[in-house]
């Protein structure tokens, strides 16, 4: 998915994955994949098998860092994959083909890991190589109807005029844990100044599939969810019973104080997507019209819509495969945003350096 929203403006000289359904569902969608991508463990991979590239970008697990995980941190057998990858950049620094700039892209829940010492490690690999960076906290309900918060790690040996200033992506989190970091490691952060986008004019019911394509929940299940709601959120899903017309919520199973709750949101937007086997249960659809209530489970397919990708991405047959793969995934457009406003700008200001020469 960062390969999509990068764009067609730039080549993948190389992709790695572990995991069979995502090297499956890569090979499906990139049929140019020849010899560049490589199923297997990232600790298997040596530096002479990478090529010189401008770009190096880094999403590994994130189960270790979210709050639905366990919180392991850097430590974690998962998360820990980020140590393979940052071995391999190690070793092309070492023979002079370090990429210029570095993404990694993960869970807000990697600024706080172990009270802000699992950021500040990160931060200390990168300036140990030479490079200077900075965090943007970008939600991918700025682009599409999902709220999805990620922090992207944008690190650089590159000049940086004109991309430094204000940003509405300098969340509250960002600002801690920059402030949190040591003297000699905020002398080399970057407030970089990516701008806010327009506005998204799209919401949640503009992704679903028709009412009449899709499996629908049997009464007594859909009684069962209302009957799991908090007083306010029953209370949210009468009143747009009474009003009439047609709304969608996204619904999800969360414990509170030890019993099971389903919330409700009719904000427009989708909770986080989630893997079959993460920490919260898969999302469920609730659609109220003309004052009847029917629920279902949210299909792979719309998943895909509201990471942001196209109808032609081909998903995995398999429901469970389906939703782990855009479950796991990054927003594709947010990774363009990034890519318009920050790093094509950078990869530019290395062009223009070689030609000053």
């Amino acid at each position: 998915m960062a390969r999509i929203g990068l764009g067609e403006g730039w080549t993948c000289a190389f992709a790695n994955d572990f995991d069979p359904i995502k090297a499956a569902t890569y090979r499906a969608n990139f049929g140019d994949s020849g010899e560049h991508f490589q199923q297997g463990d990232v600790f298997a991979l040596t530096g002479e098998s990478l090529p010189t590239s401008d770009l190096a970008w880094a999403s590994s697990p994130c189960q270790d860092f979210s709050l639905a995980g366990a919180r392991a941190g850097l430590a974690g057998g998962k998360s820990s994959a980020f140590f393979g990858f940052w071995t391999l950049m190690k070793a092309l620094s070492a023979e002079g083909r370090a990429p210029p700039v570095i993404v990694i892209e993960n869970v807000v829940g990697l600024l706080t890991s172990h009270h802000g010492d699992d950021f500040t490690a990160l931060c200390g690999a990168l300036s140990e190589e030479g490079y200077r960076f900075g965090a943007l906290e970008i939600d991918a309900a700025a682009f599409v109807p999902q709220s999805r918060p990620r922090v992207f790690v944008v690190a650089t040996r590159l000049p940086t005029a004109g991309l430094e200033g204000g940003s509405a992506f300098h969340s509250r989190a960002i600002r801690e844990a920059a402030a949190r970091l040591p003297e000699d490691l905020q002398a080399g952060w970057i407030w970089w100044g990516v701008p806010k986008p327009p506005a998204r004019n799209t919401d949640l019911a503009a992704m679903l599939e028709p009412d009449a394509a899709v499996v629908w929940s049997p009464p007594e299940k859909t009684e069962a969810l209302l009957a799991l709601m908090a007083p306010a959120h029953r209370e949210a899903v009468e009143a747009r019973m009474k009003a009439g017309g047609r709304s969608v919520g996204a619904v999800f199973r969360r414990m509170r104080g030890g019993q099971q709750r389903a919330e409700v949101r009719f904000d427009g937007l989708a909770g986080c997507l989630r893997t079959p086997r993460g920490g919260s249960s898969r999302q469920t659809l609730l659609v109220i019209d003309h004052g009847q209530v029917r629920s279902r489970l949210l299909t792979p397919r719309e998943g895909a819509r509201l990471m942001g990708l196209p109808d032609s991405y081909q998903l995995p047959a398999s429901q469970t495969a389906g939703l782990q793969v855009v479950g796991d995934g990054v927003a594709a457009p947010a990774v363009r945003w990034l890519a318009e406003t920050l790093l094509e700008p950078l990869i530019d200001s290395k062009t223009a350096s070689l030609a000053a020469e």
